[in-house]
């Protein structure tokens, strides 16, 4: 039970008399005269007002004379006759434009229930759908209240003998409607309220005694009794959905809220009661209380008041009276157009206008009620905005008063809307760290912290040396739960001295960088950071590899270089991982890691050779580190053996044909470690012989000279040129390796002889017994040569006499063709038939089967196209002298190259230039002597 004194009184309603409309006279319908000049200016009511309801945008009166009266908005005040005699009950519905009213229409006990379609006209009044008598038998009866459901279908009356009637069907027409005798009792019927719950239907009935509720939307219309205390007329209400439309019964101690099935809470509230109402969350009673002593603005100007009454507005649900006035002889309460109105005796209509959330929100601040004002917003559904400004504002004014714990609350409650800067300085200033810390866990929480608030939040703890807190800040279960920014709490933890905490944050979230930076760097466990290396992913593991692996190796070579072995060949992660294992065949590439080995040769020799022998397919940086480190090792060594053992390793590894596409490299390094067996390798295999010769000669190695020239002198000739000459100039005693070098120069007539014995005249130690076998060998040769040249010249010269003579017979005798038979087919020949001058003869039809052209003898075209082949190459190559010099440099015998372009005519267009006219024309002549003995085909017959 709830003790109303306790409750704070404020004034949350502007209170003033309902004027007049402009333009209007002053005179109400029906109203008693004004008794001042003043008066004329408020709105005036007919008298004798019984009755009154309001709905659809009207207020709705009855009176003593049988009208009833309509107050719009517009305060046009409309009436008609609705009885004879009195209007006694009215009910106005909220969804339909109906109105029910009961009544009296002749002198006793007789009362009518009539119900009017206000949308429809009879004669300028609404129309009357219905009328009914209400006193449901014989036995005569007063009307007590009225009530009627929102859907039409439900009506229930209330007596004075105790007994409750009930119209089920459409209570605008007699033909559906049925009227039932619901209750029956020994106490007058002071209320009725019907009570919608999905597709169940209660009805409330109050009588001065008890409370009870009906089921009427079933059968046999189940009833329960609340209670055994009930109230007076016009005392009770039903709620709105804000107080679970619960059944309101204003008694004179108390004020009780009932459900359908059980009574509710209660409410001390003191006075007899006059009025009770529902309006918009706030209960309304009109009570006389004389044991109050009314302040001054409850004070009349008429001392002789006759009845004094209060009217108090209370919010339950915030527990304070928003409004509370002194009026006199109020007849009733009404709703509308979202203020409250009074109706007083005297026909006055007061409104209350209830003020808008803000200005009651600011008077509650003035008084330093928020936590009151808190209640009032979210009762008033103010949206999360308007709260968080409440929220600031009380914290701001906890936090003036010195109350840190009770400001840091209030601040917390506006995260998200409050901006945690403002909240964060103000603690700060105040050194109130445990507060801080409260509010940046809460913003934490609610995940809207930043990378600065996380920073501040660590800060605390480390300052406040909480380490139960601190781990259970960062110890979350899942990263789902994480509510900070996890690399900024390491950075913090790190920079704080807690590294356990840092590097279980940084495990746990796979920070690994993070990780192995306060192992290498703060904790200097190099072992661990391996070992954690080790068990991550490949691609993780391969990364920090590169960026860690030179600190490792200077540390811990021996396990490092075990664990790049596996990384670079197939590597898994090790069982302590915690992601399942990598697919095999994940290596890295092991060329990037030779770096990390900078100082490490040892290793790095181990390194490569693991490499080289478990993946022959490793790049190629690989093998030219390993020859690099190979031969620099063989360099430096000074043990013979040791020594010899290098240099097999170098040369097997330069013949393991690895170094094919970067010669150039592998010899660089031969000749930088002065490696010379590697370098005439490489010379061997890049065909370099040239450098072969040359390092031998620098070396003074005359049968390495010769043997080089042997073995590659079919390759390259002039080899054996640079051997004669390279000897020639030696002054020491080389008849030796001269002869043997002539030897092959005249087997393979590589030099003029001349030029042989020009390049022996430098040697002064060379006399001419050196060459003498080789010059008469070669004179003897030569002699040979001009004899079989002469006798080729004799037989050409005959040859060619004979064929001018041939021409000169075809050009000056007859031809006679005494041949036989046909070249073709070698049978007879007979007419018709084909002869040409070449002597060969064919039967026509044999000429036309083989022959290609008419021209051309088919038996002698085969040799005659060679020869034309052959004229029209040498006219083409006339003119190719870079061939002809390329051919003459190149060929043993120069002057048979010359020979053979002389015949071709190379040499006729620069010597016809020159010649004088006479014999340009001879050698015209010349030329169309070789055409006509080459052209045998003209045809005859």
């Amino acid at each position: 039970m709830a003790a109303y004194l306790q409750w704070r009184r404020f004034v949350f309603f502007d209170k003033e008399l309902v004027k007049e409309p402009l333009g209007n006279d002053g005179a109400a319908p029906a109203a008693a005269p004004a008794s001042g000049p003043a008066a004329s200016k408020f709105l005036c009511l007919p008298p004798g007002i019984t009755v009154c309801d309001s709905g659809r945008g009207s207020l709705v009166f009855g009176d003593m004379e049988g009208q009833i009266w309509f107050l719009p908005r517009s305060l046009q005040l409309t009436g008609f006759q609705a009885y004879k005699l009195r209007v006694t009950h009215l009910y106005q519905l909220k969804q339909h434009n109906i109105l029910a009213s009961v009544g009296e229409d002749e002198e006793g006990i007789n009362p009518l229930v009539k119900i009017w379609n206000l949308e429809k006209r009879d004669g300028g009044n609404p129309l009357c759908t219905r009328i009914f008598p209400a006193i449901p038998g014989t036995e005569p009866t007063v009307v007590s209240c009225l009530t009627v459901h929102e859907n039409l279908n439900f009506m229930a009356i209330g007596f004075t003998d105790g007994s409750v009637t009930l119209n089920k069907g459409d209570i605008t027409r007699d033909r559906h409607s049925k009227t039932h005798i619901l209750h029956k009792g020994n106490y007058p019927v002071t209320g009725l309220a019907f009570r919608q719950a999905g597709k169940t239907t209660h009805l409330f009935v109050v009588t001065t005694e008890n409370v009870q509720s009906y089921i009427v939307s079933g059968k046999d219309y189940p009833r329960v009794e609340l209670d055994t205390h009930g109230c007076g007329l016009r005392c009770s209400a039903l709620s709105d959905p804000s107080q679970d439309l619960q059944f309101i019964v204003a008694g004179d101690e108390c004020v009780y809220l009932y459900q359908p099935d059980e009574r509710g809470p209660c409410f001390a509230f003191e006075g007899h009661k006059l009025i009770a109402h529902w309006f918009r969350g706030y209960l309304v009673i009109v009570s006389r209380d004389r044991k109050v002593s009314p302040k001054s603005e409850f004070t009349s100007r008429d001392s002789q008041s006759s009845d004094k009454q209060i009217l108090n507005i209370y919010d339950l649900c915030n527990k304070f009276i928003a409004y509370s006035a002194v009026f006199e002889d109020v007849v009733d309460v009404l709703a509308e157009w979202g203020s409250l109105y009074v109706l007083t005796r005297d026909g006055r209509v007061h409104a209350l206008q209830e003020k808008d959330t803000q200005t009651k929100l600011e008077m509650l601040f003035k008084k330093n009620l928020f936590e009151m004002a808190i209640n009032l917003a979210k009762s008033q559904h103010l949206d999360s905005d308007g709260l968080a400004q409440i929220f600031m504002q009380y914290g701001d004014h906890l936090y003036s008063k010195g109350n840190h714990d009770g400001a840091v609350q209030q601040y917390i409650r506006t995260i998200g809307k409050l901006e945690p800067s403002y909240v964060i300085r103000k603690f700060l200033d105040a050194q109130r760290i445990h507060n801080l810390t409260a509010y940046l866990q809460t913003l934490h929480r609610q995940s809207l912290a930043n990378a600065d608030h996380t920073t501040l939040l660590l800060n605390c703890y480390t300052k406040l040396k909480d380490s139960s807190k601190l781990e259970e800040f960062i110890k979350t279960k899942s990263e789902s739960e994480v509510h900070f920014d996890v690399e900024t709490a390491i950075k913090v933890l790190r920079q704080a001295g807690y590294y356990s905490h840092a590097l279980y944050l940084a495990e746990n979230h796979a920070h690994h960088e993070w990780y192995l930076k306060i192992q290498l760097e703060d904790i200097k466990n190099y072992q661990e950071a391996l070992r954690y290396i080790g068990k991550l992913p490949f691609e993780q593991a391969e990364s920090n590899m590169k960026r860690y692996g030179k600190i490792l190796m200077h540390h811990i070579p021996e396990q490092t270089t075990q664990l790049l072995k596996g990384l670079c060949t197939d590597y898994q992660p090790s069982l302590e991982g915690r992601g399942d294992r990598e697919a095999p065949g994940c290596r890295a590439n092991s060329e990037e890691f030779i770096p990390i080995f900078a100082n490490n040769p040892r290793e790095l020799k181990a390194f490569l050779e693991h490499m080289s022998e478990v993946q022959p397919d490793s790049p190629q940086g690989i093998y030219d580190t390993l020859l690099e480190l190979r031969l620099q090792n063989w360099a430096h060594e000074k043990d013979p053996q040791v020594k010899e053992k290098l240099h097999a390793e170098a040369i097997s590894l330069l013949k393991s044909g690895r170094f094919c596409d970067v010669f150039d490299k592998a010899l660089v390094l031969c000749q930088m470690h002065d490696f010379q067996d590697g370098v005439l390798y490489l010379y061997e295999q890049g065909k370099l012989y040239q450098q072969i010769m040359h390092y031998h000669m620098q070396h003074e190695q005359y049968r390495q000279v010769v043997a080089v020239c042997e073995r590659h002198g079919e390759q390259e000739p002039s080899l054996w040129e640079q051997a004669l000459s390279y000897f020639a100039r030696k002054e020491e005693d080389c008849k030796e390796y001269v002869a043997a070098v002539l030897k092959h120069i005249e087997n393979k007539n590589l030099m003029p002889p001349l030029l042989v014995v020009q390049t022996l005249a430098h040697n002064s130690t060379a006399t001419l017994s050196v060459i003498r076998d080789y010059l008469v060998q070669k004179l003897q040769k030569q002699s040979q040569q001009i004899a079989q040249d002469e006798l080729r010249v004799r037989r050409y010269r005959e040859e060619t006499t004979r064929i001018r003579q041939e021409i000169q017979e075809l050009k000056a005798s007859p031809k006679i063709f005494q041949k036989t038979k046909c070249s073709i087919c070698n049978s007879a020949l007979e007419l018709p038939s084909v002869h040409f001058l070449c002597g060969h003869s064919f039967h026509q039809h044999c000429f036309e089967s083989y022959s290609e052209s008419d021209a051309d003898c088919p038996t002698c075209l085969p040799e005659n196209r060679k020869v034309m082949d052959m004229i029209r190459a040498q006219e083409q190559k006339r003119d190719l002298h870079d061939q002809f010099q390329h051919q003459l440099k190149c060929s043993n015998d120069s002057f048979s190259v010359i020979a053979d372009y002389f015949g071709r005519g190379v040499f006729n267009k620069l010597t016809l230039l020159t010649d004088p006219p006479a014999a340009r024309l001879t050698a015209s002549l010349e030329a169309g002597l070789q055409r006509d003995l080459l052209m045998h085909s003209r045809r005859g017959t």
